[in-house]
């Protein structure tokens, strides 16, 4: 059985994908999402599900959880299509200018353009690199997930970055303690973040870096060296928040056509790639001054919609109208 034929599909359900989705529907568009996850929600819903996130126009925080658990729900006024679980390995246009889009299963979906939002690709954390630290796995941690888990617990948190310093003050009020370790002389996080760090009390250590774990059967203690002097220090400790980045990656989708840089896809200020039919939103969309926050996606999202549909009829007009007049939102 032939699939259906759809007038957009989006790769990645990440916070960029959902909205787009929603802006789709308001364009009358018959829309699918696919995503290589078992749920939508992108980095946020595997990364930083409990972390509060403050740079949205109008929302002075969310959690991560709640902003994706909103965004699925618009996405869904429209009844698009989810396939989830499931990675696209291949695109190619046909002589008809439809794509054949073909998955890791073996699943073929067809579709008159293309919207990629799949964010930095997919991630690989970068671990810990300590002696005996394949001895308490169960202890170390490279997301936060469920804060809880860390209730009343000895953490050391390992890195410098935004995630490190957000971390460490969602931690503090759970943690029976919390430490932080970073090679570096500075914070590499926002400045304002660091000196919110550095005022809360919590112990930090510049220019150290975690050695070796020890305890028996349980992690029980951890030591750490000072980049500059040598010199190794032993800690109390239950738990490990992991922070050393990650290793991202487009794959295979270099080899879809179109034009690529070190991070990301080429588009213009339309979002077109250049291959005609093809879009793309979010982090890997890259275009001069681009800005990689959320917000910024969430613009990007629906001007790949509309140069989507423009494409298909050029006498559409050239963006959706405002939600508040569309007939949806109406009754």
């Amino acid at each position: 059985m032939k699939p259906s034929l759809f007038d957009v599909t989006i790769i990645g359900g990440g916070p960029v994908g959902l909205y787009a989705a929603f802006y789709s529907g308001l364009r009358a568009m018959k829309t699918k999402i696919i995503d290589a996850e078992p749920d939508v929600g992108g980095k946020i819903r595997y990364f930083y599900p409990e972390k509060l996130i403050h740079d949205i126009g109008g929302i002075p925080e969310i959690l991560g959880a709640d902003l994706v658990a909103n965004l699925k729900k618009q996405a869904e006024t429209f009844d698009p299509t989810f396939v989830l679980n499931t990675r696209v390995t291949s695109v190619v246009k046909q002589n008809d200018g439809t794509f054949y889009i073909e998955t890791e299963n073996g699943e073929v979906h067809l579709s008159k353009t293309i919207v990629i939002a799949v964010g930095s690709g997919t991630y690989k954390m970068n671990p810990l690199k300590a002696r005996f630290a394949e001895n308490y796995a169960s202890a170390l941690h490279y997301h936060l997930r469920d804060l809880e888990k860390l209730r009343n617990k000895k953490v050391v948190i390992s890195g410098g970055g935004d995630a490190a310093l957000d971390a460490a003050l969602m931690l503090l009020p759970i943690a029976k303690s919390v430490e932080l370790i970073y090679r570096g002389d500075d914070f590499k996080g926002y400045e304002e973040r660091a000196k919110t760090v550095l005022d809360s009390g919590i112990q930090t250590h510049l220019h150290h870096e975690i050695t070796s774990l020890h305890g028996d059967k349980t992690l029980k203690e951890i030591e750490f060296t000072c980049t500059h002097s040598g010199k190794n220090k032993r800690i109390a400790c239950d738990a490990i928040f992991v922070n050393h980045g990650v290793e991202v990656d487009i794959g295979n989708m270099r080899d879809w056509g179109f034009e690529t840089e070190e991070w990301g896809i080429t588009v213009n200020h339309e979002m077109e790639t250049t291959m005609p039919g093809i879009y793309a939103c979010g982090d890997v969309a890259c275009y001069p001054r681009k800005i990689r926050i959320i917000q910024a996606g969430l613009h990007e999202g629906p001007i790949a919609i509309n140069s989507a549909k423009n494409y298909l009829d050029p006498k559409a007009a050239p963006e959706a109208m405002v939600s508040t007049h569309h007939e949806h939102f109406m009754n």
